[in-house]
């Protein structure tokens, strides 16, 4: 079979897609038929080496979280789903850029009927950062809530999680995805030079909560704005957390197969908007993530091995 791997640190150019040995799945795993992998930002850290202190690479080494997939086989001791049954769910392998991977039955949930492969493939890395960071900054109806890089995979589902609360949401985006932030009932407003500004108009001077999912100084933007340390969670800004005792909750706070089922309830009934930016196959791994590292797209960049 076909999986993606790299053998150094370094950009996309490193990434290879191989012929490796078919894996077999152990007891309480599920061999799965991947149709489809989310990429994600932190995958490119992972790969560029910024990330080493943290998660440790061992070469040669594999790529990718999300997947949805068709169950091609089961391990001793699974019973409760069978060949040909359709899935989604997440592996911590880094193993799902390819066209098969095992998976542990308790990371696995029934993709819901209508879910497309593309969205089903990419509710675990940004999605559940955004769930994590939307329960870490607690709002509450009536607060005024600011999501920075409110259009991408992360902040496009915190915008909208955020907005079930009955909180008011400004998003800082570029003016292009103001019509989209919009029409899911929150405030678009440019980021840059002068942003300070900006949301306290929009806000009517108060904001009670900020949630950084792009880092790049948005954390010292928040202390600005006035905003308690505690109310500002950053999935993005690592050096900030300790600097300004910000909080830090991220995909592996809401690391939970009840929380994927949930966000896949929600997606499957139109009440979640899972966007997808764009599909390519793993022979274009390489393109996919040079497309991810403009940091420009709204919603998901997706493999379809």
């Amino acid at each position: 079979m076909k999986a993606v791997k790299f053998d150094r640190y370094g950009g996309p150019e490193v990434l290879e897609v191989r012929e490796v040995q078919r894996p077999s799945p152990g007891a309480g795993e599920v061999l799965v038929a991947v149709m489809a992998a989310a990429i994600n930002p932190g995958e490119i850290a992972i790969r560029e080496g910024l990330l080493a202190d943290r998660w440790p690479t061992t070469f040669p080494c594999g790529e990718g979280s999300d997947l949805a997939g068709v169950v091609e086989e089961l391990g001793p001791s699974v019973s409760e789903l069978a060949a040909g049954d359709a899935v989604c769910g997440w592996t911590e392998m880094r193993a799902s850029h390819a066209e098969l991977a095992v998976v542990p039955l308790q990371q696995l949930t029934p993709k819901p009927d209508g879910l497309s492969w593309e969205v089903a493939g990419s509710l675990f890395v940004a999605p559940l950062a955004a769930y994590a960071s939307v329960h870490s900054v607690a709002p509450q109806a009536g607060e005024v809530v600011v999501v920075s890089g409110a259009a991408g995979g992360v902040g496009a589902v915190a915008v909208q999680l955020a907005l079930r609360t009955g909180a008011t949401l400004i998003g800082l985006a570029s003016e292009s995805n103001h019509p989209w932030l919009s029409s899911k009932g929150a405030i678009g407003v440019l980021y840059g030079e002068g942003q300070a500004e900006r949301i306290r108009a929009a806000a009517g001077g108060r904001v009670d909560a900020f949630i950084d999912t792009f880092g790049a100084g948005y954390a010292d933007l928040a202390i600005e704005l006035g905003i308690a340390p505690q109310r500002i969670n950053t999935i993005a800004d690592f050096p900030a957390v300790e600097r300004l005792g910000i909080r830090s909750e991220g995909t592996q706070s809401a690391a939970r197969i009840e929380v994927v089922r949930e966000l896949a309830d929600l997606a499957a009934s139109g009440e979640l908007e899972i966007a997808i930016a764009g599909t390519y196959p793993l022979a274009q791994v390489r393109e996919a993530y040079q497309e991810l590292a403009k940091r420009k797209t709204h919603g998901k960049i997706v493999l379809l091995p």
